[in-house]
């Protein structure tokens, strides 16, 4: 994808538009990202949004270069008391085309990956657009764990996406729609069932 910010922005707004009736005693439900319940995980990407490359660089040197403090920090910056207060936030930064020095396809992981950490411990759903995220996935599989990508979870297995023109790799199958796909790539669990082939083992183990 040449351009990945209309993908990004759309994705933003069906997230403010799914959370603005969440009731406030539902935000503390754990997300799918260790740690981080759903309200940190709304404040990370608020931060993410606003977050320039100098910023990027000021910020992660004042942390030490430890990406978890890093963070961390992100997180205490942007976590308002009201979780509608960071919604609000959100919804404000919500149209901004900036973020760290990094491929921009990151943006579209951390819309889709993120909104996904939010989404299923909620019990909220959506139908994600195939390509944007394909392009996603394409970049975890390409990119060290290391890195934040998921490229060894993949390694020796052939990843077939149901809903999407996506194969990847060779060795025992694993076939779902591109968004289980990320989010197996990319660490997280998938529902029973939502992967399916003699890989997925392999490929969702811990």
């Amino acid at each position: 994808m040449n351009d990945i910010w209309p993908a990004v922005h759309a994705e933003r707004q069906a997230l403010i538009q799914d959370l603005a009736a969440v009731p406030a005693e539902r935000w503390s439900t754990p997300s799918l990202c260790p740690g981080w319940d759903v309200h940190d995980v709304l404040a990370h990407l608020v931060e993410d949004a606003k977050t320039t490359p100098a910023r990027f660089v000021l910020r992660l040197a004042a942390a030490r270069f430890d990406f978890d403090r890093y963070n961390q920090a992100g997180l205490a910056r942007e976590r308002a008391a009201d979780p509608h207060a960071t919604l609000a936030a959100f919804r404000a930064v919500s149209g901004r085309t900036t973020g760290a020095p990094a491929p921009k396809a990151t943006r579209l992981v951390e819309a889709f990956v993120h909104a996904e950490d939010i989404r299923r411990p909620l019990g909220l759903t959506r139908e994600y657009p195939p390509e944007p995220v394909a392009a996603a996935l394409r970049y975890q599989l390409r990119t060290s764990v290391g890195q934040g990508g998921g490229r060894q979870r993949a390694e020796g297995l052939r990843l077939v996406a149901t809903d999407a023109a996506l194969e990847h790799g060779d060795g025992p199958q694993v076939h779902g729609s591109v968004i289980a796909l990320l989010l197996a790539v990319s660490g997280r669990p998938t529902r029973p069932g939502e992967l399916t082939g003699p890989g997925v083992a392999a490929l969702t183990r811990g």
